[in-house]
């Protein structure tokens, strides 16, 4: 056997396991510089965004709603206001059966038909993550009964709230308007103006009327508090708090007490009331009846209550003072003398012989005065005093179209007044231009005589003939009406003013404003057409009544409100001030299909004048309803 000896290469193997040793120690350092890399990119260089998010499960951050801030008169009594109260709510998506949950609470409080329509109508306008409402304003006992069977219904909790209160109601619903549940319109309109963070935790806005106009005076400054919480997301303690700031709360210039007072005068009747100060555009009294309960809205009102509100012939939720356009009628009268006199078209002492009826040249048809067999000679005075429509017929043929727009636009008439309240019209003073662009038709002389007394295509808001009332009381100056007197701040007790300025100047010559005066005053006196408005009054009134046809009357027929029905009789306009040689006060009333002004218009007006002016409550604030009557109506 031969024997064979074997070699080693150690230098070989020394070499190769050297070089195994540097490479796994290459390895580890290099998985240690990756662990060492990834140790310093997550705890130094992305330490701010995971110490972050580390900190929002430990601390939540809680919005808190700012007290939404009161609304009070021009004498402190208030409005609006809030109170805090228990809700029953809900969170669908956490809710296995949504009908069968109800019902069983339905057991243990007490949840109306009317309070499952509206939470139907909530779920529908809401996502199911949402808390909805199905009951509010529990009692004590409802509260105390639900908690000890809160555990049978997971997604079901209680909360307390803050609820709005109008103590008026009715009375001042289209004047405050009302705060509703924020809707995704209302939502994608904080977000336009950059305001959504304001909004957290906050569910409901103003929506209508000056909760809707002030809503930035109104809603305050969302707090925040930083509250830790343990791992089953129950609070610990509170680490920081930053209070909200509450609305501030807004004074009007409106009289709470004249308010009540020229709402009930109203009685059964419908209409629209507005009273301003002329000397600063305040705004005294804001009437339009009927009204509604603005807490239906507040909450989410049910479908019931929405079609009995939107169906009713009495339009309860048109806001008539702001909306509503009607002709003048006769209160047209001294603005057409005024603007007459401006023109040198008539002078106070031209008179005209009225024989009931004016005819243009060269054409037979008749337009009616409204006293058969007319008034006699007649000057600018004697017609405003019986209202005379003859006078006015000619004196808007000799002025035509273009004057008279141009004269009573200055006046505020086809325009929007500006006060502090949106959704309102313009009314419609007519001109040539405006035919031609609405009925492509040139104007006739027949347009311009029904403009003369305030009939035809003329139409106003009871809003715009108050301040046109107002400006002439004025001597021609006039200021935008406006609801809104201070602003008081919440958190300094200051209060910022709202400034007044004029918003217009009517020329008007001193003589010729006088004479309008003086027959103004006369109408409420012996022979006027209002002479009951001012019977024993101790200080002077001017005024002007008027009539609004609602149904058109053939030629030669004659107006018989007994044969026609409720709804279809003539309205009934009343305009005033007082007192006359120094103004602090200038109203118009309508009332709709209320007939003769002076029977049941002006008795509103003087009852309203008489408490601003003395302080006198009335025993008993009701409108008699008038007997339908065949007579032709005073103008």
């Amino acid at each position: 056997m031969n024997n064979r000896i074997e070699l080693k290469n150690h230098q070989q193997e020394m070499f190769n396991f050297r070089l195994r040793l540097f490479i796994g120690i290459g390895f580890a350092l290099l998985l240690l510089g990756v662990l060492l890399g990834r140790f310093v990119y997550l705890q130094v260089m992305r330490h701010s965004y995971y110490h972050t998010l580390a900190e929002k499960n430990r601390i939540s951050i809680m919005p808190i709603v700012p007290n939404r801030g009161l609304i009070l008169d021009r004498n402190g009594v208030v409005l609006a206001h809030n109170f805090s109260g228990y809700t029953l709510e809900i969170t669908p998506s956490k809710v296995k059966n949504l009908q069968t949950t109800i019902d069983e609470l339905a057991k243990i409080v007490d949840i109306e038909p009317r309070d499952r329509k509206r939470f139907k109508k909530l779920q529908a306008e809401s996502h199911d993550f949402e808390t909805l409402m199905i009951r509010s304003r529990l009692s004590d006992e409802e509260v105390a009964r639900f908690a000890a069977q809160q555990y049978r219904f997971p997604g079901v909790e209680i909360k307390a709230r803050l609820f709005r209160d109008y103590p008026y109601s009715d009375k001042t619903a289209h004047l405050l308007g009302y705060i509703g549940r924020i809707n995704q319109a209302d939502q994608d309109k904080l977000e336009e103006k950059d305001e959504e963070a304001n909004y957290r935790g906050t569910d409901y806005i103003g929506k209508t009327g000056l909760e809707q106009y002030y809503e930035d005076e109104l809603h305050g400054k969302t707090g925040i508090e930083q509250v830790e919480v343990d791992s089953a997301g129950r609070a610990v303690r509170i680490l920081s708090r930053t209070p909200p700031v509450s609305g501030n709360t807004l004074i009007l210039s409106i009289d709470a007490k004249l308010q009540e007072i020229a709402e009930q005068s109203f009685g059964n009747y419908r209409g629209a009331l507005v009273a301003i100060d002329p000397a600063s555009g305040e705004v005294l009294a804001f009437v339009s009846k009927p009204g509604y309960d603005p807490s239906l809205f507040v909450d989410g009102i049910d479908a019931d209550s929405w079609k009995e509100l939107n169906e009713s012939l009495d339009h309860p939720l048109n806001n008539r003072v702001l909306r509503g356009q009607y002709p003048s009628g006769s209160t047209i009268k001294p603005f057409m003398a005024l603007a007459g006199l401006y023109y040198k078209v008539r002078s106070p002492t031209q008179t005209i012989s009225d024989p009931g009826y004016f005819t243009l040249p060269g054409n037979s048809h008749h337009y009616r005065d409204w006293k058969p067999g007319g008034h006699g000679m007649v000057d600018m005075f004697k017609s405003i005093v019986v209202s005379c429509d003859t006078y006015y017929y000619g004196l808007a043929t000799e002025l035509g179209i273009d004057r008279i727009f141009s004269y009573l636009s200055g006046f505020g008439f086809g325009k929007k007044t500006g006060i502090d309240l949106d959704g309102e019209t313009s009314g419609l003073l007519p001109s040539q231009e405006w035919k031609q662009k609405h009925f492509k038709q040139k104007w006739y002389a027949g347009d311009t005589v029904s403009v003369g007394i305030g009939q035809g295509y003329s139409l106003v808001t009871p809003l715009q003939l108050a301040m046109a009332t107002a400006t002439l009381a004025n001597g021609g100056i006039g200021y935008h009406p406006h609801l809104l007197m201070e602003v008081k701040n919440s958190s300094t007790g200051q209060i910022r003013k709202l400034e007044n300025s004029p918003a217009f100047d009517v020329k008007i010559d001193p003589e010729s404003l006088d004479l309008v005066k003086r027959a103004m005053q006369a109408v409420t006196q012996p022979g006027g057409t209002a002479a009951q408005a001012s019977a024993g009054a101790p200080y002077t009134i001017a005024g002007k009544t008027g009539t609004a046809q609602v149904v058109g009357m053939k030629q030669g027929e004659k107006y018989d409100a007994s044969k026609l029905d409720e709804r279809h009789r003539d309205h009934a306009w009343f305009i005033a001030f007082a007192p006359v040689d120094k103004p602090r006060i200038a109203i118009a009333v309508l009332v709709e299909n209320g007939g003769h002004g002076g029977g049941t218009a002006a008795p509103i007006a003087r009852r309203v004048m008489d408490y601003y002016l003395l302080g006198k409550v009335p025993d008993a604030v009701k409108v008699a309803e008038p007997a339908a009557s065949a007579v032709p109506v005073v103008d």
